[in-house]
């Protein structure tokens, strides 16, 4: 998924939280072995506090996708939506390598965090 972008250690789980469906990206992005699984296993183990999903989170996901639309930002994944409405929704940043994230944040509450480089969980 980060495709070498970034480097995960392990004190840097010690303070995340991740929500299904960041889990869901994560997971099928690792390669298979001894690393990938302990990544597995410690992505796993992070508190989900947005589990289960309401149909609430689902519903402020279409707008935030319709009203990206009509300004013009394509996101490229329902799920990113989904992802933003969550962390809108729990106050609290969303990790990211994605530009548009930063453009959400510019006409929503969003707020985002990116590694620029630095060691990113």
């Amino acid at each position: 998924m980060f495709a070498g972008r970034v480097q995960a250690r392990p004190d840097d789980f010690r303070s995340m939280a991740t929500c299904s469906p960041v889990t869901q990206e994560v997971l099928q992005g690792l390669r298979p072995g001894r690393e990938g699984q302990l990544i597995r296993w410690r992505v796993l183990c992070l508190p989900r506090p947005a589990d289960p999903l309401t149909v609430e989170l689902f519903l402020e996901a279409a707008d935030l996708s319709a009203a990206s639309g009509r300004r013009g930002i394509t996101i490229l994944s329902s799920i990113d939506c989904l992802i933003a409405s969550i962390a809108i929704w729990h106050e609290t940043p969303a990790w990211h390598l994605e530009c548009y994230f930063d453009r959400l944040a510019a006409f929503t509450l969003l707020e985002t965090r990116s590694p620029s480089g630095a060691s990113f969980g």
